[in-house]
């Protein structure tokens, strides 16, 4: 199996250089680069499997790259943070990223964010996709096996890996409530607590895709005090 390719976003040299050198002992193949534009070359020569992008950079900051990643590419996002204030975490998975780190960081932690991230992304461990498996979902329709969203013209939103994950769950479990402690179980993310935001931010902006209204939803709707369920529509 080839090793997993990293792309370590960070205009600190040193910092690049360490944890480039770290995470090659380790067996990931990394590629290196210092702003947005060396990130965009970076690409070209060939996509990575996760970005590690450090949200204070000069010029294009880490949330303008994150947007450009999430509209573009179909790539993990862990987003670094220098504070690891609870306002840049949100903003962070607001924008699409898939985890957060605060620095300054253990790199032994980073591989295990790595390593579950990667899990999530490509779907392992959790319950098995029915080949070719299309399911409606508010006006849109959803691929389990590609892990597209495709809207009612046919056209192809973005979808991060934790929103599909989601998806993954609400459709497989129909006109169930379900709590945001279930949904971090059922995604494999047990790292963020179940008070964390994360889930009504990913919610959120799951509904601004599949939902005709998102202020009145029919599809994913909240139950009061218990969690979520998903309403198939006709």
């Amino acid at each position: 199996m080839p090793a997993e390719r990293i792309l370590i976003v960070d205009d600190d040299r040193s910092v690049r250089d360490s944890l480039g050198e770290y995470l090659q002992e380790h067996g990931y193949e990394v590629s290196l680069a210092a702003d947005g534009e060396a990130m965009r070359k970076a690409f070209a020569a060939g996509a990575p499997d996760v970005v590690l992008l450090d949200l204070n950079l000069p010029g294009e900051d880490g949330l303008s790259l994150a947007r450009w990643l999430r509209a573009n590419q179909d790539v993990a996002i862990i987003m670094v943070t220098g504070a690891g204030e609870v306002v840049d975490r949100v903003i962070g998975l607001e924008v699409g990223a898939d985890d957060y780190l605060a620095k300054p960081f253990d790199p032994r932690e980073l591989r295990a964010r790595l390593k579950s991230v990667l899990r999530r992304t490509r779907g392992a461990g959790g319950a098995a996709k029915p080949a070719g498996k299309r399911v409606k979902v508010g006006h849109c329709t959803l691929d389990l096996q590609t892990h597209q969203l495709t809207d009612a013209k046919g056209e192809e939103l973005p979808l991060t890996g934790m929103e599909f994950d989601l998806l993954r769950v609400f459709v497989e479990r129909p006109n169930q409530v379900l709590s945001r402690d279930q949904l971090l179980t059922h995604t494999r993310n047990r790292e963020w607590e179940p008070f964390d935001r994360s889930i009504d931010i990913r919610i959120a902006r799951l509904r601004k895709k599949i939902e005709a209204d998102p202020e009145k939803p029919k599809t994913l709707k909240t139950v009061r005090g218990a969690g979520y369920i998903f309403i198939p529509g006709d």
